[in-house]
C-alpha cells in the first residue's frame, strides 16, 4: 500500500505541477491579448461603453485560479494534506462546472453572439468615413487586415470608406483587370470583397481554438480530480 501511495503522491505532485504551469501560460497569454492592441479596434463597437474583452478577462482570472489550484494540489501531495487535497478537489470541481454551463450557454446563445457580431462590424462601417482619434484607429485597423487578407471596405465593399477611401486605398489594392477578384473603384483597382465574411470566419476559428482548449482542460481536470480523490481517500486510511 505504501508503494502504490507513494507513485500516487508523485504522479499527482507532477500532475499538479504540470497544471500549475498550464495556469501560468494561460494567464501569459491572456495578458498579452489583453494590453496588445492589434486588431482590437476591429471588434470594439462604436461606442466605448462595452468592453470587448470580456472573455479575455475571464481568461485571465481562470488562469490565476489554475496557478492557486495547482499550487494547492501541490502541495497536498507532498505534505500528504487532505485539507489542501479536498480545496483542490472542490476548486477543480466549481471550475469544470462552470466550463460546462459556460458551454451550454455559448450553445444556447451562438445566434445571439452572431447578431451582435453583425450589428458591431454594421456600426462600425460609420467610423470608416470619421475622422476623429477612435475612427483613425478602427481605419488603422482594418487596413492592415485588407492587406493581409485581400478584401477591401467593412460591408459594401470600398464604398465604405467614403471620403478615406484615397489614403487608404493602398491597403486593398489588387493587381489589375486580370484578376477576377479585382474591381475599378474611383480609379483603382480594389479587391471587391468585403472583409466582413473574413472577420466572421476569423472570429470562428478562434471559437474552435477556445472550445479545444476548453475539451482539453475538461479532460484534464476530470484526471485531477480522480487523482486527489483517491490520494484523499488513501491518506484518510493509512
Amino acid at each position: 500500500m505504501a508503494g502504490v501511495s507513494g507513485c500516487l503522491k508523485y504522479s499527482m505532485f507532477i500532475f499538479n505541477f504540470l497544471f500549475w504551469l498550464c495556469g501560468i501560460v494561460i494567464l501569459a497569454i491572456a495578458i498579452w491579448v489583453r494590453v496588445s492592441k492589434d486588431g482590437q479596434e476591429i471588434l470594439s463597437p462604436g461606442d466605448s461603453s462595452t468592453n470587448p474583452y470580456v472573455s479575455v478577462n475571464i481568461l485571465i482570472a481562470v488562469g490565476s485560479v489554475i496557478m492557486i489550484l495547482g499550487f494547492l494540489g501541490c502541495c497536498g501531495a507532498v505534505k500528504e494534506s487532505r485539507c489542501m487535497l479536498l480545496l483542490f478537489f472542490i476548486g477543480l470541481l466549481l471550475i469544470l462546472l462552470l466550463q460546462v454551463a459556460a458551454g451550454i450557454l455559448g450553445a444556447t446563445f451562438k445566434s445571439e453572439s452572431e447578431r451582435i457580431l453583425n450589428e458591431t462590424l454594421y456600426e462600425n462601417v460609420k467610423l470608416l468615413e470619421a475622422a476623429d482619434n477612435d475612427a483613425k484607429a478602427f481605419q488603422k485597423a482594418l487596413a492592415e487586415f485588407q492587406e493581409e487578407f485581400k478584401c477591401c471596405g467593412l460591408v459594401n465593399g470600398p464604398a465604405d470608406w467614403g471620403n478615406n477611401f484615397q489614403q487608404n486605398s493602398k491597403s486593398c489594392a489588387c493587381p489589375g483587370p486580370s484578376d477576377s477578384s479585382c474591381t475599378l473603384y474611383d480609379g483603382i483597382y480594389v479587391y471587391k470583397q468585403p472583409c466582413i465574411s473574413l472577420i466572421k470566419d476569423v472570429v470562428a476559428k478562434h471559437i474552435l481554438i477556445v472550445i479545444g482548449i476548453a475539451f482539453g482542460l475538461a479532460v484534464i481536470e476530470i484526471l485531477g480530480l480522480v487523482f486527489s480523490m483517491v490520494l484523499y481517500c488513501q491518506i484518510g486510511n493509512k
